[in-house]
C-alpha cells in the first residue's frame, strides 16, 4: 500500500496527523506547501491525499485540479477553516472525496482517512481486475468457471453452445473463445438468428445466386462463406425456423451446403458457435427444435450466470462502464459512492449486464455531480426497489396500512426519500453512513424540520423493533426502551404504529 501524502503548511496539523496515522500503523509522507506535492507526483503517488486549501503559494484547489487531471481515482481530502465553505464547495465541485473542517477532532479525521483509504483500494483492485481481464470482466466463481472453460477450449475446433439470460455477454464469451483458438487469425462472424426476417434468413446465411428470387440482382455471399476458416456465432439459435434447422444440421453433418438457387455444393471449414436465452430441451419436447440438431449443437456447453449470481461483479463492470461511457463522450469520469455501489449490488437487474451498462451510460450523461449517490440514480430504478422493500413490510406487519413508515409516508403526508429506507433492499452494515447521506439529501432539496422527520422515522423503527421482540406487550417493550409506559403509549399513538396491546 502507498503511503498517505499530509500537505500543510502548518506544522502542527503535520505533527498531529502523521502521529495518529502512525498509531493506525499507516504510513505518512509531508509536505509544506501545494508545489513540493506537484512536484513529487511526477515520480511518486499517494494511496490518499490530504490538504489543506490556504497555504504560501499555490493552493490545495490548484493542487486538487492537478492530482484529479492525472490521477482522478485517487481519492483527496481538503482542509478547510470554516470561514473557507464557499471553498469547500469549490473543492466537492474539483472532485474532492471529503473535506476536513478545522479544528477537526483527530479520532473523526482518522475515521475519515481511513474511508477514503478503503475507497482508494478498492478502487486500484476494480482497476486491476479490469487490467487484467479486458474482454470479459467477472471476479465472482461462477465466472471462473467461465474462464476455465474458455482456457480448456482455447485449442479445440469444437462445436460450443452458449446458454444464459438475455443481456448476460453470450457474444463477448463467444469472441473470446475465437481469440483465443487456432482461427484467431480468420473472420469473427455474428448473426443474431431471431432479428432476421425468415424468408431472408436462409440467405443471410447460405447466400444465394443472381437470379434466385426477386431482387437478387447479384450472387451474394452468405455468413457461413464470409467466416470461412473462422468462427460462425449464431445468436438466439432456439428461434431458427424448423426448415431452416435441417439445412443447418446438414452443414454441421458434413460440412457442405447451397446458396439459395445454387446446384453448386459449398464446403463450409467454419467453427459454429451457437447460443440461446431459451430451454432448447423444452423446445425439443415441444417439436419446436430439432432433436438432431440439438445433439450437434450440444457437445460443449457453457451456461453464463445471470448478474443477480454474480453480484460482487456489479462494482467493477460499473466501474468499467462508466469508464469506457466517459472515453467515448470526452468526459471525466463519474464515480459511484459506497451506497450507490451496495444499492446496485442489489438489484435484480433482469436486464443484466447489458442493463447496467446501460444505466452507466445514463449515468455518465445525466447525473448531476462526479460523485453518484443514490438518489442520482433514475428515479423508476430507485422507486422500484422502495416499492418492493414497501410491500415487504406490509406483507410481514399486522395493521401496516395505518403505519406511516411502512406506507412510504410521514404522519403530514411528506414523501420519504428512497434514501432513507433503501437499506433494507442492501445492507444493513453502515446505516450510520446511509442516515448521514439521507440527511445531506433532504438539505439539499431544501426539506425543513429534517431532524423531526428523520427522528420519527428512526423512533417507529425501533419502536416496531421493540414490539415485535415481546410479542405486542407495550410494557414490556417500555422496559426494554428504556422509555415510560406513558411515553411510549404516547408515541405509538403519534406515529400511528399498530398491533400494540397491553401487558
Amino acid at each position: 500500500m502507498k503511503p498517505i501524502w499530509i500537505v500543510d503548511d502548518d506544522d502542527s496539523i503535520r505533527w498531529v496527523l502523521e502521529k495518529a496515522l502512525a498509531r493506525e500503523n499507516l504510513v505518512t509522507r509531508s509536505f509544506t506547501n501545494a508545489r513540493d506535492a506537484m512536484t513529487a507526483l511526477q515520480s511518486d503517488t499517494p494511496q490518499v491525499l490530504v490538504s489543506d486549501i490556504r497555504m504560501h503559494g499555490a493552493s490545495g484547489l490548484e493542487l486538487l485540479q492537478t492530482v484529479k487531471a492525472k490521477y482522478p481515482g485517487l481519492p483527496v481530502i481538503i482542509m478547510t477553516a470554516f470561514s473557507d465553505l464557499e471553498s469547500a464547495v469549490a473543492a466537492f465541485q474539483g472532485g474532492a472525496f471529503e473535506y476536513l473542517a478545522k479544528p477537526f477532532d483527530l479520532d473523526k479525521a482518522v475515521e475519515l482517512i481511513r474511508r477514503a483509504l478503503d475507497e482508494s483500494l478498492r478502487e486500484s483492485s476494480v482497476e486491476q481486475a479490469i487490467a487484467e481481464t479486458p474482454e470479459i470482466l467477472g471476479q465472482a466463481p461462477a465466472m471462473q468457471d467461465v474462464f476455465r472453460a474458455i482456457g480448456r477450449l482455447s485449442q479445440s475446433h469444437v462445436t460450443v453452445l452458449i446458454t444464459g439470460e438475455s443481456g448476460t455477454g453470450k457474444e463477448l464469451v463467444a469472441r473470446a473463445l475465437h481469440k483465443h483458438s487456432p482461427r484467431a487469425a480468420q473472420p469473427f462472424i455474428a448473426l443474431n438468428t431471431a432479428a432476421i426476417p425468415k424468408d431472408l434468413l436462409e440467405s443471410e446465411l447460405f447466400g444465394h445466386e443472381r437470379g434466385a428470387f426477386t431482387g437478387a440482382q447479384t450472387t451474394r455471399r452468405g455468413r457461413f462463406e464470409q467466416a470461412e476458416g473462422g468462427t460462425l456465432f449464431l445468436d438466439e439459435i432456439g428461434d431458427m425456423p424448423f426448415d431452416l434447422q435441417t439445412r443447418l444440421l446438414r452443414v454441421l453433418s458434413d460440412g457442405h451446403f447451397y446458396r439459395v438457387g445454387g446446384h453448386q455444393p459449398m464446403k463450409a471449414n467454419v467453427r459454429v458457435i451457437a447460443a440461446t436465452h431459451q430451454n432448447l430441451e423444452s423446445r425439443v419436447r415441444d417439436g419446436l427444435f430439432r432433436e438432431d440438431l440439438y445433439h450437434r449443437l450440444n457437445v460443449i456447453r457453457l451456461r453464463l450466470p445471470s448478474l443477480r449470481e454474480r453480484r460482487e461483479d456489479v462494482p467493477i463492470l460499473a466501474k468499467y462502464f462508466l469508464s469506457q461511457s466517459a472515453k467515448q463522450l470526452g468526459v471525466e469520469v463519474k464515480r459511484m459512492s459506497e451506497a450507490a455501489l451496495h444499492f446496485l449490488s442489489g438489484l435484480d437487474f433482469p436486464g443484466n449486464v447489458r442493463q447496467l451498462e446501460n444505466l452507466c451510460n445514463w449515468i455518465t450523461v445525466m447525473a448531476p455531480g462526479q460523485t453518484v449517490e443514490v438518489l442520482d440514480l433514475p428515479q423508476d430504478l430507485v422507486s422500484s426497489a422502495v416499492q418492493h422493500v414497501s410491500g415487504s413490510v406490509v406483507a410481514g406487519e399486522a395493521g401496516s396500512r395505518r403505519d406511516p413508515v411502512a406506507n412510504g409516508h410521514t404522519q403530514e403526508g411528506a414523501s420519504i426519500a428512497p434514501a432513507a429506507i433503501h437499506a433494507q433492499v442492501v445492507s444493513t452494515d453502515n446505516w450510520m453512513t446511509l442516515l448521514d447521506a439521507e440527511a445531506t439529501a433532504m438539505l439539499s432539496q431544501g426539506q425543513s424540520e429534517v431532524i423531526d422527520k428523520l427522528g420519527r422515522h428512526f423512533e417507529s423503527v425501533v419502536i416496531k423493533a421493540a414490539l415485535r421482540h415481546t410479542h405486542g406487550r407495550k410494557n414490556d417493550a417500555a422496559i426494554r426502551l428504556g422509555i415510560g409506559r406513558n411515553t411510549i403509549t404516547r408515541k405509538i399513538q403519534e406515529l400511528g404504529i399498530d398491533g400494540a396491546k397491553d401487558d
